[in-house]
């Protein structure tokens, strides 16, 4: 009898992907969208949903940590295509849309992501280290500052998560971002 474990194992990872794409989508649409419908839109069975993810919490905690590693890797993406100016620009918009996402997420994340408990210190630490090789590389090239501390980036960027996701927040946060991004150039 033939072993199919690796490739159960690739499907297992595809079905997980896909929940996670499904629900980042459905819960930026709506905070209330239901497990049942996110199994819907994954092209999944609730089984196989609730055996990733066997209560809502333990879903949106994961799709908060797959948003931040999407952070994380698109900056090392922008930088392996665009200049380095525009790679912090393209970062920068990509941060705005992960705090729209937040605001979707909120009443779980509230408690599990707080100052203080252990996501916050490695997705914050995950997000300043992006931040920061993509200041080093805007630097390197003479687009911004040298020396800019990345905590102190994030903290001026910190107004993102302010604006109110049910607003016209992409004109609001790009308003917002320029005006940062103008105050880091050399």
């Amino acid at each position: 009898m033939p072993d199919h474990t690796p490739r159960r194992r690739a499907d297992a990872a595809e079905n997980r992907r896909l929940i996670l794409a499904a629900a980042l989508d459905a819960l930026n649409e709506s905070s209330e969208a239901s497990l049942n419908s996110i199994a819907a839109r994954a092209g999944v069975a609730n089984a196989t949903l609730y055996r990733h993810f066997p209560t809502r919490e333990s879903l949106v905690l994961e799709v908060y940590r797959f948003e931040v590693e999407q952070l994380v890797v698109g900056a090392d993406e922008f930088l392996g295509s665009l200049d380095p100016a525009e790679a912090l620009r393209a970062w920068v918009q990509r941060l705005a849309q992960y705090a729209m996402t937040k605001h979707g997420l909120a009443p779980v994340l509230r408690t599990a992501t707080g100052p203080g408990t252990a996501l916050f210190t490695q997705t914050y630490d995950q997000i300043v280290g992006a931040l920061a090789r993509l200041l080093d590389a805007a630097a390197d090239s003479g687009a911004v500052r040298d020396g800019l501390n990345p905590d102190t980036v994030v903290l001026a960027l910190a107004g993102l998560w302010e604006i109110d996701p049910n607003s016209d927040w992409r004109s609001t946060a790009a308003e917002l971002y320029e005006l940062v991004l103008l105050g880091l150039r050399r």
